[in-house]
């Protein structure tokens, strides 16, 4: 069921009059809206994508939406290239905690500000699990530990440098000495693919990019990141029970525009992805693919962006990564 942070904010008529002229115009949307995600197809960020362009094709909105996937650089390239469009709500970014806040410590003279951008509405949230393939001997967090300082070669997927798997991972492999080597992938499908075939050994997975696999057993999950188990998974211990307390970061996703753009046309689309997420049969889709839905409102959900930057530099400095051109 959708958690809603805060109460739904006032609805348009309610707004400054100052605001309203941007919209006021004409209808929005009169053209489609492009909404922009920075890494590959089919990926965790392009499944949310397309689920919330289907929806804006029905009331309220009844706008076309197509998804351009603009990969590279960490997210940083077609974030990039949100940040330089024109504020009027037809250039969207489909952002994440890389995107919009690890990337301002990851990236030396990254081109964007992720506080500048306008914020839209928060969409979810997901889990990171440590999983290996199923034919690893490793049953729990020790085991794989066990591995490595038996002589076993360890290597891990991440779906990109700096991506919250590499960040967590490598902290993890760092604070147990285990000298993993990092096999970065352009997203997070090829990612998950080598993690079945075994050509590496773990990852620091979202539960959304590899929930179908642990279904079907070509994947055992070890530990759930977080401060509580998993409804999902009620019988894998999180690892902080497991004693690895510094491995519990969410991902999460949300929906940006560029800076400037008037607040009636972010809440206008605030709106109409709340009705989109509340659908019965799109919220199964996207819980069925691992998303914990949650929205929050433009104004909270600026604030919490503000807030995620300098968490998430705290995981950059630990982890030693940067991102360098």
């Amino acid at each position: 069921m959708i958690a809603r942070r805060t109460a739904l904010a006032a609805p348009f008529l309610a707004l400054p009059a100052l605001d309203r002229p941007a919209v006021a115009q004409g209808r929005y949307p009169d053209r489609p809206i492009r909404i922009v995600s920075a890494f590959p197809p089919g990926g965790t960020t392009d499944v949310l994508a397309r689920a919330l362009s289907a929806k804006w094709a029905e009331p309220p909105l009844s706008g076309q939406a197509v998804v351009e996937n603009r990969p590279g650089g960490g997210g940083s390239i077609g974030t990039d290239y949100v940040a330089r469009a024109a504020p009027d709500g037809y250039t969207l970014a489909l952002g994440n905690n890389q995107t919009h806040a690890a990337n301002a410590s990851l990236i030396p003279n990254l081109p964007y500000d992720p506080a500048s951008f306008a914020a839209v509405c928060f969409l979810a949230r997901v889990p990171h699990v440590l999983v290996v393939p199923a034919a690893s001997p490793a049953r729990d967090v020790a085991g794989l530990i066990a591995m490595a300082r038996s002589g076993t070669n360890l290597s891990y997927a991440s779906s990109s440098v700096g991506s919250a798997a590499h960040l967590m991972a490598e902290t993890f492999s760092r604070r147990q000495n285990l000298n993993a080597v990092h096999v970065p992938y352009r997203g997070a499908a090829p990612a998950v693919a080598d993690l079945v075939a075994g050509v590496v050994q773990f990852s620091m997975a979202t539960w959304a990019s590899v929930a179908s696999l642990v279904a079907d057993g070509r994947l055992r999950v070890l530990g759930v990141g977080g401060d509580r188990r998993f409804t999902e998974l009620p019988d894998v211990p999180t690892l902080r029970e497991q004693g690895y307390d510094y491995l519990s970061a969410d991902a999460w996703f949300g929906l940006f525009a560029p800076g400037g753009t008037p607040m009636p046309i972010r809440q206008t689309l605030y709106e109409a992805t709340e009705v989109a997420l509340t659908d019965p049969a799109i919220r199964a889709r996207l819980t069925a693919a691992g998303f914990g839905v949650e929205t929050m409102p433009p104004e909270p959900f600026q604030a919490f962006v503000a807030a995620e930057i300098p968490r998430w530099a705290t995981l950059v400095r630990e982890a030693g990564v940067t991102i360098r051109d």
